[in-house]
């Protein structure tokens, strides 16, 4: 699996002309405090569930996300915690959904409050999801979801996971036991993506920790990536000659290098030099953009798995360091 992209020296300055579209804060604003659909939940709602665990207890979450519509998710939290808890907010991978209630202990035994955000729509390869995307695309999309709604920045699907995403931050930032000021947002591939346009979207993040992120230099990815889901991109167009520069207008409302020049949290990146599925150039658009406190670590060797458990070891120490430099906040509130 040799690497086809740009070499590492390259990537590191690699900074190419990715023109802002007109009103991209305006949209973003206007997006966020659209009203709910009539009959939504105006709450996030927590339930706990026995599965079998002693140490670590788990929640059934369901919060108001884009239009009010329910995003499922899971809360895992250590027993027996008095004090106000830093929280790692995920965001899941393409296809990925929240899986089983037992999974993803991590960050739990690592003393932290942990919300897996179940993705709408999404739910089919490594672990099934319960979050329904009920929003209807043109006909004619690709199969997946790159291509869904993707006629206008207003209706393209990711308008809506962005929002979810969003409203699960501020969910955990209104959670009794949590404190506000110690959340983090992560994920790998698509949920790194998400992660970079939350750390955009929300102040006062704590940090930002995206793993071999999708969705950033979306053009490029989609000339140069060998493997979906880019590639979704590629075939739409393929059929639809004449829509190349309405497509990529709608794509770069949610172009996470976009995103990246807008944050402000420390961020902890990881880049694969070997991935065929998010380019590391593409990555590597969104990390010389970030405008916050930033590091990466480069797995040279590797393709879209990225570091895997070794950078799980250097998320666990970064998170562990850049809480204790933090204020803890408020005592729980019942």
């Amino acid at each position: 699996m040799p690497s086809a992209d740009l070499p590492l020296a390259e990537c590191l300055t690699y900074r190419p002309e990715l023109p802002l579209p007109d009103g991209f804060d305006d949209f973003w604003s206007a997006t966020l405090v659209e009203a709910p659909h009539d009959g939504a939940p105006d709450k996030p709602r927590f339930e706990e569930v026995d599965c079998g665990l002693s140490q670590v207890r788990t929640y059934d979450v369901s919060v108001p996300g884009y239009g009010g519509r329910p995003v499922s998710g899971w809360l895992r939290m250590p027993v027996g915690t008095t004090e106000p808890l830093g929280c790692v907010v995920e965001f899941l991978g393409y296809g990925r959904g929240r899986g089983l209630a037992h999974e993803q202990l991590t960050w739990a035994c690592a003393g932290y409050a942990h919300l897996v955000m179940d993705t709408r729509g999404q739910g089919w390869s490594a672990a099934g999801g319960d979050t329904a995307d009920i929003d209807p695309g043109a006909s004619g999309t690709v199969p997946g979801f790159l291509t869904r709604g993707v006629e206008s920045p207003e209706t393209y699907y990711y308008r809506r996971v962005v929002t979810d995403a969003v409203r699960c931050v501020e969910a955990m930032r209104e959670h009794p036991e949590i404190d506000p000021a110690r959340i983090v947002v992560t994920g790998v591939s698509q949920g790194g993506g998400l992660a970079l346009a939350v750390s955009g979207l929300v102040e006062g993040l704590a940090g930002v920790m995206p793993d071999v992120p999708f969705l950033c230099n979306i053009p490029r990815a989609a000339r140069i990536a060998g493997l979906p889901p880019y590639t979704e991109i590629a075939a739409y167009l393929q059929l639809h000659r004449d829509r190349t520069a309405s497509v990529f207008h709608t794509l770069s409302y949610f172009d996470a290098a976009h995103h990246a020049t807008r944050a402000t949290a420390p961020a902890l990146f990881s880049v694969a030099m070997m991935d065929e599925i998010c380019p590391p150039s593409t990555c590597f658009t969104a990390y010389n953009r970030y405008a916050g406190p930033k590091d990466v670590r480069v797995y040279e060797f590797n393709g879209h798995e990225g570091g895997t458990e070794h950078h799980r070891a250097e998320q666990l120490a970064w998170v562990r360091a850049l809480f204790a430099g933090l204020p803890t906040g408020q005592a729980v509130r019942s």
